[in-house]
């Protein structure tokens, strides 16, 4: 058994120190072993320049949040996905890194871009990655991801035990849908999402809507989060759970597969 959660808070737009501290006094000396924080956990969601981009993204792995979350992960001993904005040469992407006791380990770039995401952002290049831990397969895919089964299925074929999911979901069907994605595909996934409002462009505003979740193989809640409180919630999980794809004594999710016949004439 490890335990696993997810940090659900209110991010105040643009002031990375304030957003980076409380996350590092709300977690230290937590006794999780996997925590998720949200999309853009460090600066708030609602870019409106490529400006604003350009001042608050960060180079991965040498940017000051990674290297806050490594220590925070050896500090505790854990592993943590975390999503910020990332700068490569004059490319900016939405990205999840991953952390754990012994430092850097990866990172994703999000793949479906969701609405303005599209005006400052780069669609990701990275593809779907899961990484072998002590603590189980991990793979990460970044809120409006999980729109698509083909990014879940992608990584649970790959072989993923726990797909952490950093998220922004101002959209009211992610939380309903997580355990059709998870049982289609066997495997537990964590949901980080974030609360509050921002409105910082004319006729545009987004209200997330909180409900944070993990979800097991079964397609059970295991635990879920309020619409509108900040909450820092763990349960206890069994990663290898997620290698049974069997149904029964004949049906295998995975060997019962036909990709051959999933094609377009």
């Amino acid at each position: 058994m490890i335990k696993v959660g997810f940090y659900q808070f209110n991010p105040f737009f643009g002031d990375k120190s304030l957003n980076l501290k409380k996350v590092i006094d709300t977690l230290r000396g937590s006794v999780a072993n996997l925590i998720v924080l949200p999309e853009f956990f460090n600066t708030g969601y609602q870019f409106i320049s490529i400006d604003e981009i350009a001042n608050l993204s960060e180079s991965i792995p040498d940017g000051e949040t990674t290297n806050a979350l490594i220590n925070l992960s050896k500090q505790n001993s854990c592993y943590v996905v975390a999503g910020i904005a990332e700068r490569d040469g004059n490319n900016f992407y939405n990205s999840a890194v991953l952390t754990g006791p012994k430092g850097y380990i990866g990172h994703y770039r999000k793949t479906h871009l969701f609405f303005e995401e599209k005006l400052y952002f780069s669609p990701g290049d990275t593809g779907f990655r899961v990484w072998d831990t002590e603590i189980g397969r991990i793979g990460i895919m970044i809120c409006f991801d999980w729109f698509f089964p083909e990014s879940i299925r992608t990584l649970a074929l790959m072989g993923s035990d726990i797909v952490a999911h950093p998220s922004n979901l101002v959209l009211p069907y992610c939380p309903h849908a997580m355990p059709i994605r998870c049982l289609e595909n066997k495997v537990f996934a964590i949901t980080a999402n974030r609360i509050g409002i921002e409105s910082r462009k004319d006729n545009t505003s987004f209200k997330f809507i909180g409900m944070s979740q993990v979800t097991s193989p079964k397609g059970e809640i295991l635990v879920r989060a309020s619409e509108d409180k900040e909450e820092f919630l763990l349960v206890d999980i069994e990663p290898e759970l997620s290698r049974n794809k069997a149904l029964n004594n004949y049906n295998d999710l995975f060997k019962d597969r036909r990709p051959d016949l999933y094609k377009l004439d």
